[in-house]
């Protein structure tokens, strides 16, 4: 029998009542690899990855599209393969990462490397590597960068990490593009009103001609001064001069051929201008004044050694449609289109990032995928027309939206303690509101070291009974762990059978992505095995971790 859709696609439930995974009870594999038990589906993993190329792919047919896994969502050398062998590159952050994704047998070149604190070891690994791109994250890193590339003899090929201003994400932890937090360099200066960029919402419907002849016509001030500079120098510069910049030339050409209002904008008779036009040159020239196109003129200036490939943003995790990533996507197409206007380069790439959503629960959902990817391919076209800018090659990152789905964490049941709670104006309630005078706690035997999500986020989880089937009658539960913690809660209320019993298995479902990878060893807990099951059978990915393993890092 199938289950409800947040479960992997190959899991069901049995004759008996088991819960199964292609085939497998969730009793016999704990029964073999142990409990608590991370179970992760490895078709399911791969199947997520190539839809997601697909779908990109399909969305952004007028681009060329990259798609790079979050490797901080979960990471081992299976994985790494399985999305490589999809078509994905992997996004590292740590040395950790960067090695476990060499030692999967990765090309350096499938690889990349972000980071806000990135050692001086990292960057250099990154460039003897060959790295796709390395993700510039603050002021100072073009400079470190660039000396380590000069000292190894390479060339290397980075991408500047933007601040938007967009807020998104379903925790203050996650929305990671606002302004006070540690991720990226500001899209706009210091005390700038983010209003200023409101215009980017209405000029879907601008043809790409009269958007360029009246933007130049209202430019003033730094963005008419620069184009200015830029036409000059573009005009001096020969086009073998330019290649020194990997494929600059035809990237300057193209430019010019796109762009030639913008570069000689002094026939326009300014009393044609409208609002909108000067409402886009003032948020030109926002962006202009603002940290991250000082940034981008910083790395170009170092082409000898750096290769400005593109910029990034990422906005936030689990965020449920495209409406943010539009936002986001029109503020880089607008930095974009600036740093044209005074550098006559066209950066190739955008990254739009990661943080696409997945239900955790039957009554939430997951991001369409193919519908959110073509409305965001449609603003960016959108917005692209309007500007009278080429399209970009466009990038992706996902991780959660790969492999949370595709994984269950089994536990064992230990004490079973029905809590009674007091009335009056402190009365407990359910989730939906209604007061309730008793609460199940069900403790067992993993917790908040092996899912810290709740804890940390306040996430959401189910649970089902895995092992049997169950008596008609539930009540209602409270699922908490072993830990010496209050807040040491996986499941926050969910029903579970009332005969539930001791040494019963329970299965929580969507746990693939960010449980393993942030796991720990509060109170000296054991870090479960991860076992992979697919068509193939079952075999452990990532093995339990022992008292030995404990015990050999303790010198005392």
């Amino acid at each position: 029998m199938a289950i409800t859709p947040i479960w992997p696609e190959a899991t069901g439930i049995d004759e008996n009542g088991e819960l199964t995974f292609h085939g497998r009870t969730a009793a016999s594999l704990l029964d073999e690899f142990g409990s608590p038990l991370y179970v992760i589906d490895t078709d399911e993993v791969a199947g997520r990855a190539r839809h997601f190329v697909r779908a990109a792919a399909e969305a952004f047919s007028n681009s060329t599209t990259h798609v790079s896994f979050a490797g901080k969502a979960f990471l081992s050398k299976e994985i790494v393969r399985i999305v490589t062998g999809a078509g994905m590159l992997v996004d590292t952050c740590s040395m950790g990462e960067i090695r476990i994704a060499l030692a999967a047998g990765v090309p350096g070149r499938r690889l990349v490397l972000h980071g806000n604190n990135k050692s001086d070891e990292e960057i250099a690994l990154a460039i003897e590597q060959g790295f796709a791109k390395i993700v510039v994250d603050s002021p100072d890193e073009p400079a470190r960068i660039a000396a380590i590339a000069q000292r190894l003899g390479k060339r290397a090929r980075v991408m500047l990490r933007v601040t938007s201003g967009i807020h998104a994400g379903g925790h203050e932890y996650v929305s990671t593009a606002h302004e006070d937090q540690k991720f990226g360099v500001p899209l706009l200066p210091a005390g700038a009103d983010a209003a200023v960029l409101d215009v980017l919402a209405d000029l879907a419907g601008v043809t790409p001609a009269g958007a360029n002849a009246r933007v130049a016509a209202a430019g003033v001030g730094a963005v008419a001064a620069a184009s200015a500079v830029a036409v000059a120098a573009a005009g001096a510069a020969s086009d073998d001069a330019a290649a020194e910049s990997s494929g600059a030339a035809a990237n300057l050409h193209e430019g010019r051929e796109l762009h030639h209002n913008v570069r000689y904008p002094y026939d326009l008779d300014r009393s044609e201008v409208s609002e909108t036009d000067r409402a886009l040159a003032a948020a030109m020239e926002a962006v202009a004044d603002g940290p991250a196109l000082a940034v981008l003129k910083d790395i170009y200036a170092r082409q000898d050694v750096l290769e400005l490939v593109g910029v990034h943003s990422h906005i936030g995790s689990n965020i449920h449609d495209a409406d943010a990533f539009i936002q986001a996507a029109r503020r880089m197409m607008l930095l974009r289109k600036t740093f044209y206007a005074t550098d006559a380069y066209t950066l190739p790439e955008v990254d739009l990032g990661g943080g696409y959503s997945v239900a955790y629960t039957d009554g939430e959902d997951s991001m369409d995928i193919d519908v959110e990817l073509r409305r965001l391919a449609d603003a960016v076209t959108g917005i692209n027309r309007a500007l009278g800018m080429p399209a970009p090659a466009i990038s992706f990152e996902p991780g959660r939206w790969i492999v949370a789905p595709a994984g269950v964490t089994l536990y064992r049941v230990g004490t079973i303690k029905p809590v009674h709670l007091s009335g009056g104006d402190h009365a407990a309630t359910d989730k939906t509101g209604n007061p309730i005078s008793e609460r199940v706690y069900v403790s067992v035997d993993g917790g908040m070291s092996d899912n810290i999500r709740p804890a940390l986020y306040g996430a959401d989880y189910t649970v089902r009974l895995a092992n049997r089937h169950g008596s008609d009658g539930t009540m209602l539960v409270r699922v908490v762990g072993m830990h010496c913690e209050s807040g040491d809660i996986i499941v926050h209320e969910d029903r579970l059978p009332a005969d539930l019993r001791r040494g019963d298995i329970l299965a929580v479902p969507v746990t693939g992505a960010y449980g393993r990878t942030m796991a720990s060893n509060y109170n000296q807990a054991l870090i479960p095995a991860v076992v992979a099951v697919s068509e193939s059978g079952a075999h452990v990915m990532l093995r339990r971790q022992t008292i030995d393993d404990l015990l050999d890092l303790d010198l005392g």
